[in-house]
């Protein structure tokens, strides 16, 4: 993972935010108009958010805090995998961050687990 500092995060974030602002300002007719860059910038955020938060610079939420332990714990965990865990049943899932403009290549994917 690359080291990113608290700044990057800044950064990254008054990007999206410019952008989701330039979005909802335009007026023409294209309905693509910053979609890929808004979709490039939601990957980039995730992941300097997600190598923030490893690294103990972001505070992580209780079900990330979790989600970190499972991860240790099933490092190897596979798409709809169900483990056991402190007594409890968990499922591996992902789910799409951002997609390509065509909608058919995922740009980031983010990993978190489903109790049962």
């Amino acid at each position: 993972m690359p080291l990113y500092t608290l700044e990057d995060h800044i950064a990254a974030k008054a990007s999206l935010d410019s952008l989701n602002a330039k979005w909802d300002n335009y007026s023409g007719n294209n309905p693509n108009k910053c979609r890929a860059d808004i979709e490039a910038a939601k990957a980039t955020l995730h992941s300097i958010e997600t190598a923030l938060k490893a690294n103990g610079l972001l505070a992580r939420t209780p079900t990330e805090e979790r989600n970190a332990s499972l991860d240790a714990a099933f490092p190897n965990a596979q798409s709809r995998e169900v483990v056991e865990w402190n007594g409890k049943r968990y499922m591996r899932r992902f789910t799409p961050v951002s997609k390509s403009l065509s909608g058919k290549t995922v740009n980031a994917w983010n990993k978190h687990w489903e109790e049962l």
